[in-house]
């Protein structure tokens, strides 16, 4: 949320968000995270308001857009996903293999009771859904909701960034042909003033090997494929590979983000804490080992420090502002397929 709220305060534009509630079950984590906002709004003068409930219908009565980002077990419940998978020899990730279909159970029947109450106390509100795994949620929640919920990911445009700068375009200049949910997606073309450069990349083994996916996957596979897979892909693409890496890693992602939130709780216990500081120490954290052991099993070294600043808070602005003020952009959501792909029902 904080990502999110730190883009809404550099929006300055008539139709802006000017009121945000906050609601989270636990009272502790409720207010650690509105002391982090609070900071965050500090000297700017027409921040939007903040105000906290645990109370989620009072949260959603009268709302205009909703973001759903919820955790059903916690982040121990994503742990044990992973171990028992991983036990059975098989994928323990969080949107991916067995423990994302574990995770997917569990919180299908929270999203879509969301989506029941979004109807009944917010039948105007469109819901962006960042719960993963995003694909799956959002198309449960459409079934209440209709085409007024959209899930989105900063991992496609993520990876059209990427192929841009390394073909020395402007990523904003840039239109890509992203094909796919947001975890299971190829980049089919990339156009830059009405010519697809992807060709270019593909010839260019050099150009392959300098960015995030051409050292995950290896330019071989990627000629091979004539696209670039998302990296999420990487664990079926490099199956046992990955298995092999998370069965030897020390822990689990979701036991190392179990400890780490635990600190960050921790130390947000004492009313002196700096708020933001220590939020934004865990988030860089979190961000550097992103995919570690994906990138330690196919030799990639350390992410770039580039791809570390996410990007789900400018797609979620780019989204507010294109439905309140009609605004046109473009941008790789989770929505129905309708008639982007023939091969596949509408």
């Amino acid at each position: 949320m904080p990502l999110v709220y730190g883009a809404l305060l550099q929006d300055h534009a008539e139709g802006r968000v000017t009121h945000v509630v906050l609601h989270d079950l636990d009272p502790a984590r409720l207010s650690a995270v509105t002391r982090v906002l609070a900071e965050q709004a500090a000297g700017v003068p027409d921040a939007p308001e903040v105000t906290a409930t645990t109370d989620l219908d009072e949260a959603l009565r009268g709302a205009d857009f909703v973001f759903s980002a919820i955790r059903v077990g916690g982040l121990e419940g994503r742990a044990n996903d992973e171990r028992v998978a991983l036990a059975e020899g098989v994928l323990g990730q969080e949107t991916v293999g067995a423990g994302g279909i574990a995770y997917g159970l569990r919180t299908v029947p929270v999203a879509v009771d969301i989506a029941r109450r979004v109807a009944r106390l917010a039948p105007d509100a469109w819901v962006i859904n960042f719960t993963n795994p995003a694909g799956l949620v959002t198309e449960a929640m459409s079934r209440h909701l209709g085409d007024r919920v959209i899930g989105i990911c900063d991992s496609p445009v993520g990876l059209g960034r990427r192929i841009a700068r390394v073909l020395g375009a402007n990523p904003k200049e840039a239109w890509i042909d992203y094909v796919g949910l947001n975890h299971l997606g190829w980049v089919r073309g990339l156009r830059v003033a009405g010519r697809d450069e992807l060709p270019r990349l593909l010839a260019d083994p050099d150009l392959l090997g300098s960015f995030e996916e051409g050292k995950l996957f290896g330019a071989d596979w990627l000629r091979s494929l004539g696209a670039i897979p998302n990296e999420y892909l990487h664990y079926y693409y490099f199956n046992r590979e990955a298995v092999r890496a998370y069965q030897q890693a020390e822990k689990t992602r979701g036991a190392f983000l179990h400890d780490q939130q635990a600190r960050f709780y921790a130390e947000m216990r004492n009313p002196d804490a700096p708020a933001w500081k220590v939020w934004d120490r865990t988030r860089a954290e979190r961000e550097a080992t992103y995919m570690a052991e994906n990138r330690e099993s196919a030799g990639a070294g350390e992410r770039d420090e580039d791809d570390l600043s996410g990007g789900y808070e400018k797609v979620a602005l780019a989204l507010m502002r294109a439905i309140a003020r009609d605004e046109r952009t473009t941008l790789i959501l989770n929505v129905r397929n309708q008639r982007t792909l023939s091969v596949l029902d509408t």
